[in-house]
């Protein structure tokens, strides 16, 4: 059971830093931290998008700190595979209703953005790295999968706190390297080409999300299934419907939630909250180029 909860651990915080990157605040990161926006305010974008993975890099290991602490925890308890496996596919099905938007009511999340006014306040390094950090960490941000609360949990249910801490650690790596897809773009109107193309891709990213829970979910119950000898394959009609649903919401356009897309204005540095559907990205584009 260790094995897989750890391998799948690994995908659930892949997964989560992908998809997070078409939050509010991912998405101003690529607006705010580019080649010629830096170059603007006489900085080098080389050395400030390197404080920000660096900073990203602590906040995931500030966040895998975190599940090491619970990971500790949950070894203390000394539970059993059977315990360890049922808890962490209960959580796999809980954040999968949650992102699929099968029940009513979804996990809560919070909205909140980075400071922007630190861009004019400090140092790069100073907001790159506090950038980096809130980014990196997961939950200090506005949070848009509940992947991410599932990431720490899987991690804590390992029992193993280095494993906790690497894992966290690799979703900040993940998180961080994603201001670098801005990194050849020259000026504005680049910018906001790639913003309306990022933010048709949004819809992929909740679909890996969901893609990589339903997976999940069936390995976590394979090895459930087998470590009890078949005694829990009355589960098989809830984790049936659990991929059933999945899969169909993956494969359905309706499927994807609406993504919330951060569209630069016209100075390149700031960004503002959109719909992240092709059409209102054109909107953006047609009212930064008015502005300009």
């Amino acid at each position: 059971m260790t094995t897989t909860l750890i391998i799948v651990t690994l995908a659930v915080a892949l997964a989560a830093a992908i998809r997070s990157t078409w939050s509010p605040c991912g998405l101003s990161m690529l607006s705010t931290i580019t080649p010629f926006s830096e170059r603007g305010k006489g900085h080098r974008y080389g050395v400030t998008a390197a404080w920000f993975i660096s900073g990203a890099v602590v906040g995931g290991l500030t966040l895998g700190g975190v599940a090491a602490l619970l990971a500790v925890g949950v070894r203390s308890l000394n539970l059993s595979a059977t315990v360890v496996g049922i808890a962490a596919l209960t959580a796999i099905l809980v954040a999968l209703v949650s992102d699929a938007a099968l029940a009513r009511h979804r996990l809560p999340f919070h909205r909140r953005q980075v400071n922007e006014r630190w861009l004019d306040a400090y140092r790069p390094w100073v907001y790159g790295a506090g950038f980096g950090w809130q980014i990196g960490c997961g939950l200090a941000t506005y949070i848009t999968t509940a992947s991410v609360y599932l990431l720490v949990v899987l991690a804590a249910l390992a029992g193993n706190p280095l494993v906790a801490l690497a894992v966290g650690g690799w979703f900040g790596v993940i998180r961080g390297l994603a201001v670098l897809l801005t990194a050849r773009l020259e000026d504005p109107g680049a910018l906001l080409a790639f913003h309306r193309r990022f933010a048709a891709a949004g819809m992929w990213a909740h679909r890996l999300v969901l893609a990589v829970l339903t997976v999940s979910s069936v390995a976590i119950w394979a090895v459930l299934a087998w470590i009890t000898g078949g005694l829990i394959t009355g589960s098989a009609v809830v984790v049936g419907v659990a991929v059933v649903t999945g899969i169909l919401r993956v494969a359905s356009p309706a499927g994807a939630d609406r993504d919330v897309c951060a569209v630069p204005t016209a100075s390149g540095g700031r960004a503002e909250e959109l719909g992240g559907d092709t059409a209102t990205a054109d909107r953006a584009s047609d009212r930064v180029s008015a502005v300009g």
